[in-house]
């Protein structure tokens, strides 16, 4: 499911009407924002957001600069997006790291929102920053809480502090704080317990913990699917505990998206991540700009160029770059780009940060995983020769090959087709090299 599917596919229906034309008129623009008025409101946005979101663009839609432009319908789509990224934050806020370690990141909100998940996923994604996180259980209440967390740590080769459920949660807190101190972790992350709805007992109790430890990161976790409840959760959180920010989890799961564009205008606190999917690696910072570019169908490029950085081996890059050069790309090169790329995630996730590929032309793309499976088992059916001369392949070579990976001769001529057509991409890619923003694009090529 893609995020924000729903809102995305009728914004991007509406625009397509602005930009064919030459001129807008004032109708054109009061329809045009009447269309997308109805399309956050069915994605559940608060209204009074929208209310406000629709007479700010009208404004300036309605503006001299917009009215004579040459290209208009592209001048409204402009002030939509700058407006979008205005309304979830700008910019992506960063964690507030104590200058004396540890920072304490306190995570907080109701049962099932996914706090003890992603306090592992928060962690992981902070020791590939280079800290040394400590994970607490401090839920007490929830049965297997406690478990749950020692599983995820141990997953992530993350450690966890425990004292059982049977200590107080303030002493839990007091006592991590000294564990992290003497062993030397610069970041202490608390689970907390949540309750099915908010109640006294229950912020009392955080409030307790936040006196105790006093963290400098108190980070509300929303389930985007729970949508305008999100935002009365939010409030009632912030009223108490005076929140420095939060966490939407399940955010892959709501194809309305109304939470994640109502939450910051609400609290007034950033949204510093997004859980955008079940993995642990299904973890990353929230952007407002890559946010509104996504759901305007504009793509997330900046994302894509971050995720095969993180997922490309430099040194490997430098030496496919020196066979590309020398065309000597063969199948064991392809065959280690395929699982570098499924490192990436799933394809239909990397799909859509591509510019131009919007909700409707994703539905009708089947991407069938288990297609790449088959792939990575004909290739390594192969004998080495084969898999560095490809030329050699002749019938008897190709049927030996499917045999030895299940699989039927038509599919291995149509992986050499593939791999064929591969080389010529990735030569007309390499050209491209250096052309996008931040500095260019590490991908193996």
């Amino acid at each position: 499911m893609a995020l924000f599917e729903g809102l995305s596919e009728k914004l991007q229906n509406t625009f397509k009407s602005l930009t064919g034309q030459g001129r807008l008129s004032e109708k054109d623009i009061k329809e045009a924002m009447r269309e997308v008025k109805l399309a956050l409101l069915e994605a559940d946005v608060n209204y009074k957001i929208v209310k406000d979101f629709i007479k700010n663009i009208t404004d300036q839609a309605m503006g001299e600069s917009v009215m004579k432009s040459l290209t208009p319908g592209q001048q409204v789509i402009k002030i939509v997006k700058e407006e979008l990224i205005l309304l979830m934050g700008r910019e992506n806020e960063k964690i507030r790291y104590s200058s004396q370690p540890p920072t304490v990141i306190m995570l907080v909100g109701l049962q099932g929102a996914g706090k003890t998940t992603t306090v592992g996923k928060l962690g992981a994604l902070l020791k590939k920053d280079g800290k040394q996180p400590l994970l607490v259980a401090g839920d007490i209440y929830r049965p297997a809480a406690i478990q749950q967390l020692k599983v995820v740590g141990e997953a992530l080769s993350l450690p966890v502090f425990s004292l059982g459920d049977q200590v107080d949660p303030v002493r839990i807190a007091e006592e991590a704080l000294k564990e992290a101190r003497s062993k030397g972790h610069d970041v202490l992350i608390m689970d907390t317990a949540g309750r099915l709805h908010l109640d006294e007992a229950l912020m009392k109790e955080l409030a307790t913990i936040k006196a105790a430890i006093k963290p400098d990161e108190i980070l509300l976790v929303v389930d985007a699917m729970t949508g305008q409840d999100a935002l009365k959760v939010a409030q009632g959180f912030d009223e108490i505990l005076d929140i420095s920010g939060s966490i939407l989890t399940k955010l892959d799961g709501d194809t309305r998206g109304g939470a994640a564009l109502s939450l910051r205008a609400v609290t007034r606190k950033p949204i510093k991540f997004a859980g955008i999917g079940e993995k642990y690696t299904d973890f990353e910072a929230f952007h407002p700009e890559r946010m509104a570019s996504r759901i305007l169908g504009m793509g997330d490029i900046l994302t894509l160029i971050e995720k095969a950085e993180a997922s490309f081996d430099e040194e490997k890059a430098r030496q496919l770059t020196k066979k590309m050069k020398n065309q000597e790309l063969d199948l064991e090169d392809f065959l280690e780009q395929m699982q570098q790329m499924r490192s990436m995630g799933p394809l239909q996730e990397i799909m859509g940060m591509l510019p131009g590929m919007n909700q409707k032309a994703m539905k009708n793309i089947q991407i069938d995983e288990k297609e790449i499976v088959y792939m990575q088992a004909i290739i390594q059916s192969m004998t080495p020769k084969e898999r560095r001369n490809p030329a050699i392949l002749n019938g008897s070579r190709k049927k030996r090959i499917a045999r030895g990976s299940g699989t039927d001769v038509p599919r291995v001529n149509r992986l050499i087709k593939q791999f064929d057509q591969t080389k010529k991409m990735i030569r007309q890619m390499s050209q491209m090299k250096g052309k996008f923003p931040g500095g260019g694009m590490n991908l193996p090529f």
